[in-house]
């Protein structure tokens, strides 16, 4: 993330978190409820386990999602939204009205 005072505007700052083909989906997956790696993985057909592991990343550093490591054996690590983050995925419903509304074959779901 940019450093403080970097930005031009709010909405400036919130698609720098929210950047990238996968970050949405990934917020959109974690609203639903908490996810390991590799469910995640398989629920966003298409991304890669490099991305999805650099996105993850990421909204982690930006305090969007949380991750939590178990201590099982085997390890287990469980991906989840921060009040942060359900506040992000609550700003976000209105562009998935929005999406629906206006775009052909959008599916009626969340975001």
């Amino acid at each position: 993330m940019r450093r403080p005072g970097a930005y031009h505007c709010g909405l400036d700052a919130a698609v720098e978190v929210i950047g990238g083909k996968w970050k949405v989906l990934i917020l959109w997956a974690l609203g639903e409820r908490p996810h390991r790696f590799g469910e995640l993985r398989r629920e966003l057909a298409g991304v890669t386990e490099k991305v999805l592991a650099s996105h993850l990343r990421e909204l982690e550093d930006d305090g969007i999602v949380h991750r939590e490591v178990f201590d099982e054996v085997p390890p287990r690590v469980e991906y989840s939204l921060t009040g942060s983050g359900e506040a992000l995925v609550r700003a976000l419903e209105p562009l998935g009205e929005w999406g629906r509304a206006h775009v052909p074959g959008v599916p009626v779901e969340r975001i």
